[in-house]
């Protein structure tokens, strides 16, 4: 029987299983490695992004590879618990303290926003047309910051017998007149004072200056200055500086006719007048008619002795 040639034993790593098999434990090795390697992740922190390359396994660790505290009141998302997969963002925002003052009223808040638009966003502070005095893109530090912040306001002015209706983010009386070109210089009576602050609905009243007071060249004397002229007045205008009667007509606190108020030296009507210029001239009348009162003030004259 003729012997052939013996086979030579073939290889293990010749054979084709052989080489499928270690190309999947090569596969699952190399796997292994990648893994281990970690995950990319892009850790955004008060809008400054780092690129890390992390084997952590929650935002927690990445947090403290990275080294970044996060307190209580700090913006955190994903939540610190949250799985790390490949490609993963990370968003901190370090809480800042913010000292907010709207129409005159201060408020003391923490946000995490980093800009003051996006602050006053986070606190729900409609801030559409309102005046502010840091812009809305201004950056808020950590450190913290103030702001003022004037809302549109309804306001009303009254002046030269006209009412003007106007929408102000001023600050006081004085910038809403400013703003509508309403006269409000030396001499002129403004109510609510020119310093003061125009809330919704505020009636502004502007009055030009009245007349140059009369010189008063004769004095009065003490014994007429002690009656009771508060009581005089309250029995013929109510105390009304500005009281008109039209039956006469009568005019102011004591009901000057016109020729008798023009008789003691007053000028224009007596009820544009101040109540002590009034009262000058009602004691001047008493003296110029030596105490007979009756003439002038037949009802009320009494008083004066009251």
């Amino acid at each position: 029987m003729a012997r052939g040639r013996r086979r030579a034993p073939r290889s293990f790593w010749g054979s084709g299983w052989a080489m499928a098999a270690y190309g999947a434990a090569a596969f699952a090795l190399v796997g292994r490695i990648v893994v281990g390697m970690g995950a990319d992740v892009a850790l955004d922190v008060d809008g400054r992004t780092m690129a890390l390359r992390s084997s952590a396994d929650t935002v927690a660790e990445v947090l403290q590879e990275a080294r970044v505290a996060v307190g209580a009141d700090d913006y955190l998302h994903p939540d610190a618990r949250a799985p790390i997969s490949d490609g993963a963002r990370i968003v901190v925002r370090h809480a800042r303290p913010i000292t907010l003052t709207v129409d005159g009223r201060t408020a003391r808040h923490v946000v995490t926003a980093m800009s003051v638009g996006g602050a006053l966003d986070e606190l729900d502070i409609e801030h559409t047309g309102s005046r502010l005095s840091v812009a809305r893109e201004g950056a808020v530090p950590l450190s913290g910051m103030a702001v003022t912040m004037l809302t549109p306001r309804r306001v009303h002015v009254i002046a030269g017998g006209r009412r003007l209706s106007t929408t102000t983010t001023s600050a006081t009386v004085r910038g809403v007149l400013k703003e509508k070109r309403v006269r409000h210089g030396d001499g002129y009576r403004v109510t609510p004072p020119l310093g003061s602050f125009p809330r919704h609905g505020t009636v502004i009243k502007v009055e030009p200056p009245g007349p140059v007071a009369p010189p008063r060249t004769v004095p009065i004397t003490a014994e007429v200055a002690a009656l009771n002229w508060a009581g005089l007045a309250a029995c013929e205008s109510g105390g009304d500086p500005r009281a008109f009667n039209p039956s006469g007509p009568y005019y102011g606190l004591y009901q000057f006719s016109l020729p008798m108020w023009q008789a003691v030296g007053g000028t224009s009507t007596p009820n544009l007048w101040p109540a002590e210029e009034q009262t000058y001239r009602a004691q001047l009348l008493y003296q110029r008619v030596a105490g007979r009162w009756q003439g002038q003030w037949p009802h009320c004259g009494a008083r004066l002795f009251s």
